[in-house]
């Protein structure tokens, strides 16, 4: 009767040691699989290169990209997005500003930035554009075109030259979230450019 208890004792410890072997295994895999996703389809670090877009972003910040951002909503107006060139998988990432959207007319006169015939009235202090590029023309926006600056107007490569152009929804990889060093949201880094 003894070894009969002994062996059910043993045998209910052997089960609970394989089931807790078979949930640690299982909880390894759920990490790996959560850090392949947020990888792969969450959040991606770059680096910022060149200044196009001081003062908000400065040249080498390393920045977060949320990728999933703009896979249930539009980019807006103002929204600092990172784009590959062309959809060039070799090419690097683009960092710049959403300035003009699907099916709208832009145009630089003077300096500045003109929306279906008015002027944009930004939240933001820029400098007066001194070349306002393919811009000097009005450019009509198709269904999936967005039209980018950087925030240096007078020293960004964006929508106003051919090399660039404007920017195809599909190759927008994401927002540009958080700055890592120094910390901080990049939506609050513009406010606190401004007031500087």
């Amino acid at each position: 009767m003894g070894l009969y208890y002994e062996y059910e004792e043993k045998e209910a410890a052997r089960k609970k040691r394989n089931k807790e072997i078979i949930i640690w295994i299982v909880e390894i895999a759920a990490v790996i699989l959560l850090s392949y996703l947020i990888v792969a389809f969450g959040l991606v670090r770059i680096s910022m290169i060149g200044d196009s877009m001081q003062p908000t972003l400065q040249d080498g910040n390393a920045i977060i990209v949320n990728k999933m951002s703009f896979r249930f909503a539009k980019p807006k107006r103002n929204d600092v997005i990172v784009f590959k060139q062309s959809g060039d998988e070799h090419s690097y990432y683009n960092i710049k500003r959403v300035i003009g959207l699907p099916g709208e007319t832009i145009q630089i006169k003077d300096g500045f930035i003109y929306i279906n015939g008015e002027k944009l009235n930004e939240e933001y202090k820029f400098d007066l554009i001194s070349n306002g590029g393919l811009a000097n023309e009005e450019i009509k926006l198709d269904a999936k075109e967005y039209f980018v600056l950087g925030d240096n107007r007078n020293a960004s490569e964006d929508s106003r030259y051919a090399n660039i152009g404007v920017v195809i929804k599909k190759d927008i990889v994401g927002r540009a979230w958080i700055r890592v060093k120094p910390f901080d949201f990049i939506s609050k880094i513009n406010v606190q450019s401004e007031e500087k």
